[in-house]
């Protein structure tokens, strides 16, 4: 009996699981393309498959699915390993490189959330708060990578560090990548030679 209830519970949390995924999946689809602020929940909902009141008891409002879409987005990228990874690396050099494919992998498993993000600065207190709370996310691995050569750097390090956010800014990606055609690993690897050059001064 007791494991009957166990396997009853473990089917419904992984039907639970699967349902909130769904759900931040379709929103992540009609948020790229309709954008943030146009998208609905009832849309979203019926992108779904379920009904409207389903959404609303998962996540209760659009920033918690905002938030979710930006979760499943880093684990896809395994942002969180990779920054590890590049940080345990011995020498400066490679630490910058791999700061560059960094960037670029974490790009690369999700631009289209990056391009949410940006459309949803202008929404509400709590949708703001919620944004720069994601970007220092990042910007804290960013300047972690940069403080990681400190000793190497041929420029003070607030000054290197802004650099690399810079450098790192969307609308580079948007340009060599979904503009002109880059590769990913191609951005990855200029970006990298970028930052050895400018950061340690050769």
């Amino acid at each position: 009996m007791a494991d009957e209830v166990k396997r009853s519970l473990s089917l419904r949390e992984e039907q639970a699981a699967a349902t909130r995924r769904r759900i931040a999946d379709a929103a992540r689809r009609l948020f790229a393309e309709q954008g943030y602020s146009t998208t609905s929940l009832a849309e979203v909902a019926r992108e779904a498959g379920v009904a409207a009141r389903t959404v609303y008891t998962v996540f209760g409002t659009k920033r918690e699915i905002l938030s979710a879409i930006c979760e499943a987005w880093l684990e896809d990228a395994r942002a969180r390993e990779r920054a590890q990874e590049v940080l345990a690396l011995e020498d400066a050099a490679e630490r910058l490189h791999g700061a560059g494919a960094w960037l670029a992998a974490l790009y690369a498993a999700g631009f289209d959330v990056v391009q949410v993000l940006d459309s949803a600065v202008d929404e509400d207190g709590e949708t703001r708060r919620l944004l720069r709370a994601k970007l220092a996310g990042r910007n804290r691995v960013m300047d972690a990578m940069v403080a990681s050569a400190q000793d190497r750097l041929a420029a003070p390090l607030p000054e290197a560090q802004a650099l690399f956010r810079a450098m790192a800014a969307p609308g580079v990606y948007q340009s060599l990548v979904v503009e002109a055609g880059w590769a990913p690993e191609r951005f990855g690897s200029w970006l990298g030679d970028l930052l050895v050059r400018e950061l340690l001064g050769g």
